[in-house]
């Protein structure tokens, strides 16, 4: 018999056992400890309670008679098994910033969910994400600074480079944070624009500094629900447009499309489109992804954004 298994069925007994065992009880049970020469078992046990004790199995010897004369063995439940963890908001929050710092990977995004899996579900509904697979690196450029301040209902203010390469300053009441394909997103309200918007953390071009006192999310805020993808970019769409799609095209961009509606179908075969749209750099780069085969019809801001790319373009060529 295997020594690790040994030592597993020695657990079992002693923990299931009501009453101290002796060595001659836990010999009738085990048949390991069953050989001919008792002394040579008997060496063996205590090797293995040794053993037991060395890596923190409470193995207790209690006296089994009233003259203490024989001894036996037993494994308190109250001590062998752990009791219910429960942390504290900030221990929360620091367990998590342990977990995501540079160099942590995702094994250590693991330990922390298995710890925080008891910690009431406001908690760590602030951070959405997917499975992550061990290996993959967790940690993410001004992390700690946003989760502490998220924890703590703070504003951040600081300056970001946006998808088009823009740079402005922005301050942002943290909402949540979100690890979206590779990337940890803050998702809050930007208070210079009223509305609720993401930010990825890697985009940040200046220290994070706290600006005071944050709000409280909305009742209904849905935070990975802010990054669905889509022709708009990341986020929820904030208006829609009319694009017209050739009939080589048509399938693709309708079927692929969430939320797209035909308008109506011309006599050449073109598919008048309704689809929604938001964030204008990545609208204008979906709809040039399909070259000649589309046109946007409506509205005539994102139609000009389009014309303009592509004179720049072609300025450069």
């Amino acid at each position: 018999m295997h020594p690790l298994e040994r030592l597993i069925n020695l657990v079992a007994l002693l923990l299931d056992a009501r009453r101290p065992l002796t060595f001659e009880d836990i010999r009738k049970v085990l048949p390991a400890y069953q050989q001919e020469d008792i002394s040579s078992a008997k060496r063996m046990f205590e090797r293995d309670k040794d053993t037991l004790r060395e890596i923190g199995v409470p193995v207790e010897t209690e006296a089994t008679d009233v003259w203490d004369v024989e001894q036996g063995y037993r494994i308190p439940k109250e001590r062998y098994y752990l009791p219910e963890l429960g942390f504290s908001r900030d221990e929360v929050w620091a367990l998590f910033v342990a977990a995501h710092a540079p160099g942590e990977d995702g094994e250590a995004e693991q330990a922390f969910l298995k710890l925080s899996s008891g910690t009431e579900e406001s908690l760590l509904a602030t951070v959405a994400k997917g499975p992550v697979a061990p290996g993959l690196d967790v940690s993410g450029p001004h992390l700690g600074v946003v989760a502490d301040a998220l924890a703590r209902r703070r504003s951040l203010r600081f300056r970001y480079r946006s998808a088009s390469g823009k740079v402005g300053q922005r301050q942002v009441d943290p909402y949540a944070l979100v690890f979206r394909a590779g990337n940890w997103y803050v998702v809050g309200l930007d208070t210079s624009r009223g509305d609720v918007r993401s930010f990825r953390l890697s985009r940040v071009a200046s220290r994070v500094r706290e600006a005071g006192p944050a709000s409280s999310p909305p009742e209904d805020f849905d935070a990975a629900a802010q990054l669905e993808a889509g022709p708009w970019g990341l986020g929820r769409p904030r208006s829609t447009a009319r694009v017209a799609f050739s009939p080589k095209v048509a399938w693709l961009a309708t079927g692929s499309t969430p939320g797209a509606r035909v308008v109506r179908t011309e006599p050449d075969g073109w598919v008048e489109v309704e689809v929604p749209a938001g964030e204008s750099h990545a609208f204008v780069s979906w709809v040039l992804s399909f070259g000649q085969d589309a046109e946007v019809r409506a509205p005539r801001t994102l139609r000009d954004q389009v014309t303009a790319r592509l004179e720049a373009l072609v300025g450069n060529a």
